[in-house]
């Protein structure tokens, strides 16, 4: 384990140089445009001989680029994460056989674009007609297929896709051309950004070219538009442009030139954080963001293009997520201005096509909503309505947006939402170009995803380790053998490891943690269901002089787990700060187990407390306090020692304490009302007889809504609360976890809701790593017989060799389990074997 340690911090050096380094050029991230690349190689140099056959390419080194970047499938452009093609490589490896062929260079490589497309052109294209992508795609490709013809290039595409290809010039080309007028100021893009792609019909003078560029000499910032605009017009100041592109970029050019640089380093800094490397980056991400809040507290009122307002709120979004989860102070107007614009909410909701990426920006920038922030609320709303609608209309996008709306981000454990984002095919792609997404280069994906995989995996490793050793821990003292209640062990464990992944090493704050939620569950229950009431005394009197003389049988049980768990800690706090904190636990554990006897009393008594005393009580049984606090006195800087005793909770802890009371409450009312408990929705609902169930849960829900902005900001904003940031983030951990757990059902009390999650987060392997043969071990015991219902179903026995196998899909692949024991079949062909 230490050398893989080891391994991993000697990539993170290797990539700080890399992509930290001071003189590292931010373009350097992205990567190279081949339709762009292709269509400056077609510009000829204009102090050739024109009586000479043999005109020579003004930019050669482009034309170079695009001979020794043929991918080995025969493509050139957008391919995803994995390498596979997308279908915007079709444009890019037409322009980029046609720049070929026009120098009458290479024709072998010329043959292999060809044969690619032969070859995948109906698998790329099948869809098409139900779900056309972008009207970009739809302009540009039908103009390649003219340019390819006019190059002599016949019948580029096989006949069975003749139909679509059709379709698109026909339909979807024309659809797009006749919607807008040329340099239209509304139209977005503007018509005249594609002036390469645009057919002889439009009669584009040079009048409308010179009036529209930029004065860097650009046309819209498209090089590959400005490219065109030259060889039309032969303007000096696009001729200085190109040539400045072609001398900055010589190893292929990007597809907007100039870009903002601010947004390709908030980029790559929340790349490195979706991935899970976050804390391997800690100095180098301050360090851009402060940078970067410098450039947003000095930015004055700027006009906004139409053509860059895609760009400039993706940056504005970004930027406030970013900033505003490190803790700096911004403005919600700092992205929000789109909304008190008319024209450019209107254009915004005219092409929603273009701003689905955006708007997830824009809606995950809500998530980190203070109190009182009504700029927030709007926009969110809007833009929900907007994914809402381009759910079913954009399909590359699908996935991630009923992602995004249909499971709150406080339901998600960082570890598998970093496991999703190093799968996800569109793991590369920054924000929407002209033609295709603009990506992180392959060099420095490569290696990003490289270290994301070995970090996961390193945490695979420690979190099985972890688990055996809890495992130990609980049947040693006899907690998972009471013979009532809930055996939660690797739930407890699962939820405290996936949603503190801030904790990379602290493996003493994670144990901590989960062995006093374990303890929590049986206690719990062995008040709720098991004891009577004298018997319940007996132990609350001998936990409050922490002496078991007289306990027997599971209270006996219960109070030994405790005192090993608070000598346990007390002495490990001894170790290392020198202070004794036997008293401070002792009180805590006391407190909870106290408020456990309180609501056993009302329960068999019959009786019915008004909601705040409940609350009082209830905000203390639900004992995440007891989990939290003293697990925090361990991080690094730790939590003061003093901060522990009870009643004197820290605001920010008191509105964990009752979030999670009231969430536990909302998701439990139906079983605790058959049981003749008490509950706050219940409760509400007696002292509100004109409120039905679904009011008193909506009543519950909007006090939740109120409570976590406000523990939101007190976990952001230093001067709401001064506790080290890993305290801080360590209770947002927790919220985590019990909003994961009862965030739309009880999934704690469900014996399979969370298999395949556990699964996921601890032994199933990353499906970009997979190997033939790979054995990913134990599966704990329990989680054998439900795991056909995970994968999909995909699952059948096989009599010869006796064991069960699961079907490969694109994204898990075949399976065996045997013996309790899962891993890759040796011969793994795809489906079932």
């Amino acid at each position: 384990m230490d050398s893989t340690l080891c391994s991993i911090k000697s990539r993170v050096q290797k990539i700080k140089g890399m992509m930290f380094s001071p003189n590292v050029d931010p373009y350097s991230f992205v990567s190279p445009s081949a339709y762009d690349t292709a269509w400056l190689a077609m510009i000829p140099n204009s102090c050739s001989d024109e009586s000479d056959q043999n005109l020579k390419p003004m930019f050669e080194n482009c034309l170079n680029w695009l001979i020794n970047n043929q991918k080995e499938q025969g493509f050139w452009g957008e391919c995803d994460a994995l390498g596979n093609p997308t279908i915007e490589a079709l444009p890019a490896t037409l322009a980029s056989i046609v720049s070929l062929k026009m120098w009458n260079t290479e024709p072998i490589v010329i043959e292999k674009g060809l044969s690619f497309i032969e070859a995948n052109a109906e698998k790329l294209l099948k869809d098409v007609k139900n779900h056309c992508p972008h009207h970009q795609f739809a302009i540009v490709l039908p103009a390649m297929v003219e340019l390819a013809e006019s190059n002599g290039l016949q019948d580029v595409f096989p006949e069975s896709v003749s139909e679509t290809v059709s379709y698109i010039f026909s339909c979807r080309r024309q659809k797009f051309l006749n919607k807008e007028g040329l340099v239209e100021q509304h139209c977005y893009p503007p018509l005249l950004s594609y002036l390469e792609a645009l057919p002889p019909s439009f009669a584009i003078s040079t009048e409308d070219i010179s009036s529209n560029l930029s004065s860097d000499g650009s046309l819209f910032q498209s090089p590959s538009a400005t490219a065109k605009a030259f060889m039309v017009t032969g303007k000096q100041e696009c001729l200085i442009y190109l040539q400045s592109l072609a001398q900055r970029f010589p190893n292929g050019v990007p597809q907007t030139y100039p870009m903002d640089e601010d947004l390709i380093k908030l980029c790559i800094v929340n790349q490195i954080e979706r991935l899970g490397l976050g804390q391997y980056f800690v100095k180098e991400m301050e360090e851009t963001l402060a940078q970067i809040n410098g450039n947003f507290v000095d930015r004055k009122s700027w006009p906004k293009p139409y053509n860059m307002i895609a760009s400039q709120l993706h940056k504005d979004s970004l930027a406030f997520q970013l900033l505003r989860t490190h803790g700096y102070k911004v403005s919600p107007m700092s992205f929000c201005w789109f909304l008190h614009d008319k024209e450019i909410r209107g254009h915004v909701e005219k092409y929603p096509e273009y701003f689905t990426s955006t708007m997830m920006n824009v809606y995950k920038a809500t998530d980190f909503m203070f109190c009182g922030e009504y700029q927030l609320e709007e926009a969110r709303s809007f833009a929900r309505k907007l994914l809402e609608k381009m759910t079913s209309a954009d399909r590359d996008h699908q996935p991630q947006i009923e992602h995004e709306l249909n499971l709150p981000w406080l339901a998600r454990l960082d570890h598998l939402e970093h496991r999703m984002f190093i799968e996800e095919n569109e793991a590369n792609a920054l924000w929407n170009g002209k033609t295709s997404f603009n990506r992180i280069s392959c060099l420095c994906n490569d290696e990003l995803l490289q270290l994301a995989v070995r970090n996961y995996e390193f945490r695979q490793s420690v979190y099985k380790n972890e688990l055996k050793e809890l495992k130990r821990w609980s049947e040693e003292l006899g907690l998972t053998s009471m013979g009532f209640g809930r055996e939660k062990t690797i739930y407890c464990y699962y939820a405290v490891a996936a949603s503190a992944t801030s904790l990379p090493h602290d493996s003493c704050v994670r144990m901590l943690a989960a062995k006093s939620a374990i303890l929590i569950t049986v206690a719990d229950d062995f008040f709720d269901m098991k004891a009577s009431l004298l018997e319940l005394q007996h132990l609350i009197d001998a936990i409050a002089r922490w002496d078991s003389g007289g306990l027997s049988s599971h209270s006996k049980v219960i109070f030994d787990a405790l005192d090993d768990l608070v000598s346990e800690t007390a002495q490990r706090y001894r170790q290392q700060q020198g202070a004794d904190i036997t008293s401070s636990l002792r009180d805590l554990w006391y407190e909870t187990f106290n408020s456990w006897l309180e609501e056993a009393k009302w329960s068999r008594n019959g009786q019915t407390p008004s909601i705040d005393d409940y609350i009082k009580i209830g905000m203390i049984s639900v004992a995440v306090h007891t989990m939290v606090l003293p697990a925090s006195c361990f991080l690094k800087p730790s939590l003061p020692n003093h901060k522990l005793r009870p009643p004197y909770y820290e605001t920010i802890t008191r509105l964990l304490m009752v979030i999670c009371r009231l969430l536990n409450d909302i998701q439990g009312y139906q079983k605790e009302k058959t049981e003749g408990k008490v509950n706050s929705v219940l409760i509400n609902l007696i002292e509100n007889p004109d409120v039905d169930m679904e009011g008193s849960i909506a009543f519950l829900r909007e006090i939740i809504g109120k409570h976590k902005k406000e523990f939101i900001e007190h976990v952001l904003m230093d001067e709401m609360c001064d506790w080290p940031k890993t305290t801080k983030q360590f209770h947002l951990s927790c919220l985590k976890a019990f909003q994961m757990f009862f965030n739309s059902s009880n999934r704690y009390d469900s014996k399979t809701d969370l298999l395949q999650d556990i699964n996921k987060a601890i032994y199933l392997p990353l499906s970009t790593k997979l190997k033939k043969g790979f054995n990913v071990g134990t599966v704990p015991s329990g989680l054998n017989k439900t795991y056909a219902a995970i994968l999909n179903s995909n699952l059948k026995w096989c009599s010869k060799s006796k064991s069960l196998r699961v079907a490969a899909t694109n994204q898990v692949p075949l399976y065996t389990l045997r013996n309790g024991i899962f891993g890759m079949a040796p011969k793994v062909v795809g489906g079932f074997i």
